[in-house]
């Protein structure tokens, strides 16, 4: 049976931050200098995450919400990645065995970092690993499943995120997150609505690969036609599912979809400014930021993670 869905309440946020603080970063909010004429924009470091990516917060919140009989049967999760790593690095510290339904397609070196975080990998397809997030199951395991972005303890691990960046930089006027499933975005804008109403709160998806942007063309939560996989593999889905667009709909603002080039040259952008990597979905929400669509700041932008292939990387940064 799945939870109804219900809006992640400030409350629900203030509650996990014990639980995120005992495992995730509270991370820097720098500043971009990109001079005089340019846009003011921060950049909220999510890469610099024990496991590189923001998924820790939300796997930390709901694994220690976890009952004694949910721990005892073991977990589960669907992940191209980001979300493997948090769920497998919350569950070793908690003591408790760990399955990934990984999308064979994932970088190699996400793959790795799970198996060495100790989880057991189910490799799958894109389709399936979708189909299996969409009915919240999938043959074989038995574990407590930990929805990588539909799961509600775990969306407000990630709120968590959205009343850093308030306390951080208190002037804020626009946030800018990269869409996959939607649990980033919905965390982050469901804290920030809460405390700071006035601030917008903007999704960015690459054109390869924007339902969100589509669904609101549609008006109506659709699957993306011509979907092409990318080096954008964690943001950028298939479609937008009825209960993540429930979440969405209140809170965010809008969206900005940027081409494959101009997220390679943020992601060399954040390496060249700040001397760390960003990962296909990490250079997302400043490609966005940087279309101007999202006005002239103060600005933030979701870094969501870092974990890359190296040698993907230098490709797509020279």
């Amino acid at each position: 049976m799945i939870d109804p869905v219900r809006p992640i309440q400030l409350s629900d946020i203030e509650a996990a931050r014990p639980n995120v603080e005992r495992t995730a970063l509270r991370t820097p909010l720098v500043r971009l200098d990109l001079g005089a004429d340019g846009p003011e924009i921060y950049l909220k470091l999510e890469n610099l995450q024990p496991t590189n990516a923001y998924k820790i917060r939300g796997a930390s919140n709901a694994v220690a919400q976890l009952t004694d009989e949910e721990r005892a049967r073991g977990v589960w999760t669907i992940s191209a990645g980001n979300a493997g790593q948090g769920v497998a690095y919350a569950a070793r510290a908690a003591g408790i065995p760990c399955s990934v339904v990984a999308i064979e397609t994932a970088p190699q070196t996400k793959l790795d970092r799970m198996r060495a975080l100790g989880a057991t990998i189910v490799p799958v397809s894109y389709e399936e690993a979708w189909q299996a997030a969409e009915a919240h199951a999938f043959e074989g395991l038995d574990g407590t499943f930990i929805h990588p972005f539909d799961n509600h303890n775990f969306i407000a691990g990630h709120g968590t995120m959205g009343l850093e960046i308030v306390e951080q930089l208190p002037d804020v006027k626009t946030i800018v997150a990269a869409i996959g499933g939607g649990g980033l975005i919905t965390g982050v804008g469901s804290a920030v609505k809460a405390v700071r109403p006035d601030v917008k709160v903007f999704g960015a998806e690459p054109e390869t690969a924007s339902p969100y942007a589509y669904s609101l063309e549609q008006g109506a939560p659709s699957k993306f036609p011509d979907w092409q996989a990318s080096f954008v593999d964690g943001a950028g889905g298939k479609s937008v599912t009825q209960r993540m667009w429930q979440r969405m709909q209140p809170i965010v603002d809008g969206t900005i979809t940027v081409s494959l080039d101009q997220t390679s040259a943020a992601m060399r952008l954040i390496a060249e400014k700040t001397r760390t990597i960003a990962e296909g979905a990490g250079g997302l929400a400043l490609a966005a930021a940087l279309t101007g669509q999202a006005g002239d700041g103060p600005i933030v932008c979701v870094v969501s993670g870092g974990n890359i292939d190296l040698v993907k990387f230098a490709e797509l940064v020279t």
